[in-house]
């Protein structure tokens, strides 16, 4: 016995709601398991940074530190409002979120995560030539980096315009 067709449509469209609802949860998870990961990775840093104060090393060791625990906090935040863009856009509007996290389109949601990506990906480069050494090639590297930067950026410039075009 099947389905008449819309019925069927209805059962298919459940279904891949199920499926998104699953990825909304990992994502969050992931996120979740991010802001853990840099709120005990900050606390063992500080605390050793603490025992350490004035040693040759320590301030400096303690400031790639912040900067790398920025890099985790901007890939969990990316994470958490991937989640919340795809619980908006397929199964129904998140409430009592602030305003900037409202996803109303798929593009809105690209925008957003383009300049959380620019963003984090600047944070890298930060620690990575904190840690650089005389000797050691970082050109080639923040060069790889600034195009990336540039690509995203154009992409989200086209976003933009398009989505003011269709408006």
């Amino acid at each position: 016995m099947s389905l008449p067709p819309e019925r069927q449509q209805k059962h298919y469209f459940g279904l891949i709601r199920l499926i998104v609802e699953l990825g909304v949860f990992s994502a969050a998870v992931f996120s979740l398991a991010l802001f853990v990961a840099a709120i005990a990775q900050a606390y063992q840093t500080i605390s050793h940074a603490m025992r350490h104060l004035g040693e040759e090393g320590t301030a400096k060791h303690l400031m790639i530190a912040a900067v790398e625990q920025a890099d985790l906090l901007l890939v969990g935040m990316a994470l958490l409002m991937m989640s919340f863009g795809m619980q908006a856009l397929f199964v129904g509007r998140v409430h009592n979120v602030p305003d900037w996290l409202h996803i109303r389109s798929f593009d809105d949601l690209k925008q957003k995560l383009l300049g959380i990506v620019a963003v984090a990906l600047a944070v890298n480069f930060f620690s990575v030539a904190l840690e650089w050494k005389a000797g050691q090639d970082i050109l080639i590297y923040g060069l790889a980096l600034a195009a990336i930067i540039l690509a995203t950026s154009l992409y989200s410039l086209v976003l933009a315009r398009q989505s003011r075009h269709d408006h």
